[in-house]
């Protein structure tokens, strides 16, 4: 791309619409992978998309993006146009999806200010070489043969001088209406010019400031883009080129009749359609085509005005929606109104409350999006592996609309991606293996989604060999991993050894597993959203491993406790119970642990005050209160002096020194509560894992 370039609204469309394309092509070419073979509508689609990839990365400048897509383009052509019968599919799909994963390199280098310059050559080489072969092989004698690539110099400003006095057959008037919501509609024409300048001449437009002023986005949103042009193409393919343009909502294309008609438009320049003077004179009826359909991958018109928004703002009003909390919380708990009956006050009060409540649920479902791009990813894993390992694994996916924050599922993709991978790989058996075991199929990997009250959980679940404990055991005896004798474990204890740093019962390195690392880093992604990761398996059944995570980690539901002049806050959903002990309930262990026993079962004790060295008179358990928490299956009871509260809290971040440097276990964070006073909030499983 060009250093003078600096259009960053262009730079970030062009990031997100390829991006967003090449998802689609990657989804409709392992559909057809699947299916052994390409339908014409999947052909269409996958020319269609590197169609416009191929425009857009032209006209940014992006040149080998743009090449490696026209080759794809052409490679396709020929499949559509001339229907070779010996296509190998397998073959085909690790070509294009190879071309996928080089754009998706480029488009990393560029989101990060580096320049695109991966050399695509090899795989234009591979491409052009099959499509040769194809041609070879096919004996029909229809004649396929496809336009090259023009050599020009590419350029920002598409010049409006004649070439060479050419005389062209057909002038068009064109009348584009851009999807409500889309935005940077001037834009949009533009690449629409761009995409047109290869098959046209005399290219003339209204409005014709769309790149040098922001005003035309209004014109183009109130009249429609409108383009009046020569071309040697005929009305339907001109039609056919035009109406896949991107974020398309109407199309109205007129073939003049006469040369006058179209100079006396350019002439004219006018673009109320109310005043044109070619009613009489078309060759064919204006086509107003209106997309209603639902093909895939096709963009359509919902009817509804949806914008893209930055995520940046977005977290921008989360954080001015968490303040607003704050802020009712003090003014409703404000110590100046103990004790005052304000009834109007009480009333007005509620009001707030419920509209900031309200507000909060708008917010949040406004970052709430559906794991279903997150999981479709995993096809793609599950694909590759396969043919590297010589499996053959069905991927299954439910619950794939399932909302969470979109912070979180940043956090959970790549621990996502390590259990599948160690699924397949560790857990899934060869088809010999299988066969040999009597299992019948081939193996399975299922990937589930569910709503868990305020928590989401993501199952990942396999019919392979299952988890061996006593080659757990024995691994984690060699590696000095056993943190307690072995006799005293439980199955899930034994289960969650392989969660340990540089735990693999691998045999040998590969370039899926066998280096100690994937399960530990998921552990430790999961937690740090707030979440867990249970572990259940058996021999010959399976492994099913349970994600549990927040729907969000900007705003929770806690109880405030307090230690002498300090405050804390647990999560609600990890509270079990709270109670006051009675003395013949405290006992010490043998190992002089201070422990109470709550209906027949033993729990272990936290003074906080002993932890985060607080100054407080409550010492003895029965002065204070205790609030049992719980994560999975492991409990604790925390001891506090009194219980300030149930509300809603802001999670803040801990400020750097206190995470780099003080290290202390058992804090998710801090808020600030209505009185101005600072709140940490407890992590529970921090807690109970370093007690």
């Amino acid at each position: 791309m060009s250093d003078q370039y600096t259009n960053e609204p262009l730079l970030d469309m062009f990031i997100f619409e390829t991006a967003q394309l090449l998802e689609q092509l990657e989804q409709s070419i392992l559909s057809s992978e699947k299916e052994c073979s390409y339908t014409l509508e999947a052909i269409n689609e996958i020319f269609r998309i590197m169609h416009t990839i191929k425009g857009s990365s032209s006209m940014m400048m992006f040149n080998n993006i743009s090449t490696l897509a026209h080759t794809i383009e052409d490679l396709f052509y020929y499949l559509r146009e001339c229907s070779p019968e010996q296509v190998d599919y397998s073959y085909l799909s690790d070509l294009v999806l190879n071309g996928v994963d080089f754009i998706k390199s480029e488009l990393e280098k560029i989101k990060i200010n580096k320049e695109a310059d991966g050399n695509s050559t090899p795989l234009i080489t591979n491409l052009k070489d099959y499509l040769m072969v194809l041609k070879q092989n096919n004996d029909t004698g229809v004649s396929c043969e496809i336009q090259p690539l023009k050599d020009e110099k590419q350029q920002y400003y598409i010049s409006q001088q004649k070439k060479e006095p050419i005389l062209y057959k057909y002038s068009y008037k064109a009348t584009i209406f851009f999807e409500d919501g889309c935005e940077m509609e001037n834009i949009r024409a533009y690449a629409v010019i761009h995409d047109l300048k290869d098959i046209t001449e005399e290219v003339y437009y209204i409005p014709d400031d769309i790149m040098e002023s922001d005003d035309s986005i209004e014109v183009i949103r109130k009249d429609g883009f409108q383009i009046f042009f020569k071309s040697n193409y005929d009305y339907e393919y001109m039609h056919k080129q035009l109406i896949h343009t991107v974020f398309l909502k109407d199309l109205e294309l007129i073939q003049l009749e006469t040369e006058d008609e179209f100079k006396q438009f350019i002439k004219t320049k006018e673009i109320k359609l109310s005043d044109s003077t070619v009613s009489q004179s078309v060759k064919n009826t204006a086509v107003r085509e209106k997309e209603t359909g639902t093909k895939e991958g096709q963009v359509i018109s919902t009817g509804q005005s949806i914008i893209s928004v930055s995520v940046a703002k977005l977290d921008k009003l989360m954080d001015l929606v968490g303040e607003m909390v704050i802020a009712e919380a003090m003014v409703i708990q404000n110590p100046d109104l103990k004790g005052l009956i304000l009834d109007n006050f009480q009333k007005s009060a509620r009001q707030l409350s419920k509209i900031t409540s309200e507000m909060q649920d708008m917010v949040m479902s406004i970052r709430m999006v559906p794991l279903s791009a997150t999981f479709q990813k995993m096809h793609r894993i599950v694909r590759d592996m396969n043919k590297k390992l010589g499996k053959e694994v069905e991927l299954e996916i439910i619950g794939e609309d399932t909302e969470v924050d979109k912070n979180i599922i940043e956090h959970i993709s790549d621990p996502l991606m390590h259990l599948v991978r160690n699924a397949l790989d560790h857990g899934i058996e060869s088809l010999e293996e299988r066969k040999q075991k009597g299992k019948q199929g081939n193996g399975t990997i299922t990937l589930e989604a569910k709503n868990a009250g305020s928590d989401v959980l993501v199952i990942v679940k396999d019919n392979g060999s299952g988890l061996d404990k006593e080659k757990i055991l024995q691994k984690a005896k060699e590696n000095n991993l056993l943190y307690k004798d072995e006799n005293e474990m439980t199955e899930k204890e034994i289960y969650n050894l392989i969660l340990l740093p540089g735990f693999s019962t691998k045999e040998s390195v590969t370039e899926f597993s066998g280096r100690g690392v994937g399960m530990d880093v998921v552990a430790k992604n999961i937690e740090m959203v707030g979440g867990s990761l249970v572990v259940d398996s058996g021999i010959d059944k399976g492994t099913v491993i349970t994600l549990k995570i927040p729907l969000t980690l900007a705003i929770i539901d806690g109880m405030t406790i307090k230690v002498g002049k300090s405050y804390y806050t647990i999560p609600t959903n990890s509270i079990k119970e709270s109670f006051r002990p009675m003395d013949k309930d405290l006992i010490t262990d043998p190992d002089g642990n201070e422990m109470i026993m709550v209906r027949g079962q033993c729990y272990p004790i936290l003074r906080l005050h002993e932890r985060y060295k607080v100054k407080t008179d409550i010492v003895k358990f029965t002065e204070g209160i205790f609030i049992m928490a719980q994560q999975e299956e492991k409990r604790l009871c925390i001891f506090a002096d009194e219980l300030i509260g149930q509300q809603q809290v802001v999670v803040k971040s801990l400020p750097d020194y206190i995470v780099r440097y003080k290290k202390i276990k058992g804090l998710g964070g801090c808020t600030l509560l209505g009185d101005g006073s600072i709140s940490l909030i407890l992590d529970v499983t921090g807690l109970i894992q370093s007690k």
